[in-house]
């Protein structure tokens, strides 16, 4: 059974130990987050920040924990404006491949229309990441337009409306 947490102050020890941990493993498909992320002090500050963005409302950070309580990915929704915010997630290596990303997904879609009143999500995701273009796909998201993301090409997906509707 996987849990969605609301990002708090009290995560960040378990959280920098998630991302130490899956450093390497994060770095094969998205870029490195750099060696001050991991700076004990460069990492607390980095945590404020978000947690001052989540207060804002303008994002919304969330740990996907397992059935013991253990840090298995994380799933955000962020940029929030007019009703709409984009969908980032990734999963540890221990995780990956079991389903985490794609239930871990769904239940933040649903959260996204039920708890924070979003009426449309979108997602992007480099063309050589097939995983996380199944994720998406397998939550309903459609292929909108060609992208890139640092430097690579790039898919954009967005949650329509009417998908939104019925996670109600």
């Amino acid at each position: 059974m996987l849990t969605l947490e609301r990002l708090r102050a009290d995560h960040a020890p378990a959280l920098l130990a998630f991302e130490a941990e899956n450093r390497k493993y994060f770095a094969g498909t998205i870029p490195d987050r750099g060696d001050a992320y991991f700076e004990a002090a460069g990492f607390a500050a980095r945590h404020q920040a978000l947690l001052a963005e989540q207060d804002a409302g303008i994002c919304h950070f969330h740990l996907i924990l397992d059935a013991e309580g253990h840090i298995v990915g994380r799933v955000n929704l962020i940029d929030v404006e007019d009703g709409c915010a984009e969908l980032g997630y990734r999963v540890g290596e221990r995780a990956a491949g079991k389903g985490v990303a794609t239930a871990a997904v769904a239940q933040a879609c649903r959260m996204a229309a039920t708890a924070y009143g979003l009426t449309s999500l979108v997602a992007r995701t480099t063309l050589d990441n097939l995983a996380s273009r199944t994720v998406l796909e397998r939550n309903d998201f459609t292929a909108v337009e060609d992208v890139t993301i640092d430097g690579r090409p790039g898919i954009r997906y967005r949650l329509s409306p009417d998908a939104l509707v019925h996670l109600k």
